[in-house]
């Protein structure tokens, strides 16, 4: 696998995630503004120096989009107790209870679809491949929350 195929893989994935979660929201914002806010969530207290060079969207469409969420109240900003230059951005009290009371949004369907193949075995071996890959790549946090949508409007 070289980097244009683990690029395309990573898409795939997404879209299958995309498909999986329930229509909670998430559905309604562009694909910006939901990049900003799993970035948020899993790097709270981030300047949007940060979040755009993580991002990797203009810095004004970064801002644009949590100004946006800020506003429907997902997201909050404070100045940086060290820099008072530096805004920070975190998801609002809100939101992380939103996002600890989400829906589930089970996989097996998903997979089942994008393998072809209704055998539990099959799909079981997916799904474990799958939670090896995130356990891998994600050393900072044994399972990343994912939050529930926190505006109902779509923003660019």
């Amino acid at each position: 696998m070289d980097g244009f195929e683990l690029f395309q893989l990573g898409r795939r994935l997404m879209k299958l995630g995309e498909q999986a979660i329930p229509e909670i929201g998430l559905h309604r914002m562009s694909g910006p503004t939901r990049a900003v806010v799993f970035d948020v969530f899993g790097n709270p207290d981030s300047s949007i120096s940060e979040i755009t060079a993580r991002v990797r969207f203009p810095q004004s469409q970064v801002s644009a989009c949590v100004a946006r969420l800020r506003e429907v109240g997902a997201l909050e900003t404070v100045s940086d107790p060290r820099d008072r230059r530096r805004t920070l951005v975190r998801p609002s009290a809100e939101a992380l209870r939103r996002a600890e009371d989400r829906p589930s949004a089970p996989i097996d369907d998903t997979l089942a679809a994008a393998i072809g193949s209704t055998d539990p075995a099959d799909i079981q071996r997916v799904r474990d491949a799958l939670e090896v890959l995130a356990g891998l790549l994600d050393r900072r946090q044994p399972t990343a929350g994912v939050p529930s949508a926190p505006g109902a409007a779509d923003t660019p």
